[in-house]
């Protein structure tokens, strides 16, 4: 594998990989998880020159972090450690809410730093906005955290374009995390320009449609009970067999360039600016050396305009959640 690539976080001078590793799914959400393969993999993730890693403490609820910090912690110089807060979860896994009032903000971070066992957070997220906190309360909270130390850069995930404008005018925002593939493009009406506008790195999280673009997903029966997959829109019903067939196009285009179809969803991510940035989830080595090897992929123009054709703003049937 080639040395990794960078690109810029946000305004900061500090660079990221454009293909960064998503780690909830080591704790939650995808079926059973394995400690010590996750420990692994973060570690053969640095080896290979990733160094942007992501998080959140309702991952478990509260597990991930540890087992991140656990994991980057002798090689801390070395990992870019973005979390969040703000999504409420109860200890067997319930979820009561979203909470962005500025005590909660301090108290989170403070649970989060310890759990991760580092002195500062590189970029803390709000999870989700609070609707009943005006965000400029949250953020002038989260301000304070760097002002103290306990974190660098700020950032924001699934905001509007008016809530990113409206928290960048108390304190800058770095990087806004939001979902964004072939099969959810909304965030080309407005949220990628807004970013690039005020110089935030747009994070896509679940780049590859969870799992389903990589064309390893052929039916619902390749999910497991407890996977949460089982239960999303897009995974059931005549959903599935309408997501399928748009899949057919990305698995077409990837065998003619003699790459995969996660390899092609990726690099489809990454040139749709130098801004962006992605964090797939996996908890293989196998998975984690095809997807960085979509770092090499080249779309041509009209490779894109295939896409585009078969792929369009809202083709996916069913919604994210």
């Amino acid at each position: 594998m080639t040395a990794s690539p960078r690109r810029p976080l946000g305004r900061t001078g500090v660079q990221i990989s454009p293909i960064g590793l998503g780690c909830m799914g080591m704790s939650d959400f995808y079926g059973e998880a394995d400690q010590a393969a996750s420990t692994a993999l973060l570690q053969y993730a640095l080896d290979a020159g990733v160094n942007f890693f992501d998080t959140a403490d309702m991952y478990g609820p509260w597990t991930n972090e540890r087992l991140v910090g656990a994991a980057l912690r002798s090689r801390r110089d070395e990992a870019v450690i973005a979390t969040k807060f703000g999504v409420v979860r109860t200890a067997d896994g319930g979820f009561l809410g979203l909470n962005g009032r500025p005590e909660y903000v301090a108290a989170s971070c403070d649970a989060s730093l310890q759990r991760l066992g580092i002195e500062t957070i590189d970029l803390y997220y709000q999870h989700r906005v609070d609707p009943n906190t005006p965000i400029e309360e949250t953020v002038g909270a989260m301000a304070e955290l760097v002002r103290a130390g306990k974190v660098r850069f700020l950032g924001l995930s699934e905001a509007t374009p008016e809530q990113v404008r409206r928290a960048h005018a108390v304190s800058p925002i770095t990087a806004l995390q939001t979902e964004y593939s072939l099969w959810s493009r909304e965030p080309e009406a407005e949220l990628l320009d807004t970013c690039l506008e005020l110089g935030i790195t747009f994070v896509a999280y679940s780049p590859l449609g969870r799992g389903f673009l990589t064309g390893a997903i052929t039916s619902p029966a390749d999910l497991a009970p407890d996977d949460f997959r089982s239960r999303n829109p897009r995974f059931t019903g005549d959903n599935f067999q309408k997501n399928l067939d748009l899949v057919g196009a990305v698995r077409s285009l990837a065998a003619e360039k003699g790459v995969t179809p996660a390899q092609l969803a990726l690099a489809w991510v990454l040139v749709r600016g130098e801004h962006i940035v992605a964090i797939p989830g996996t908890r293989k080595q196998s998975r984690f050396d095809e997807n960085q090897g979509a770092n090499e992929v080249r779309l041509s123009a009209a490779d894109l305009a295939f896409l585009d054709e078969h792929l369009p703003v809202g083709a996916a049937a069913g919604g994210r959640y």
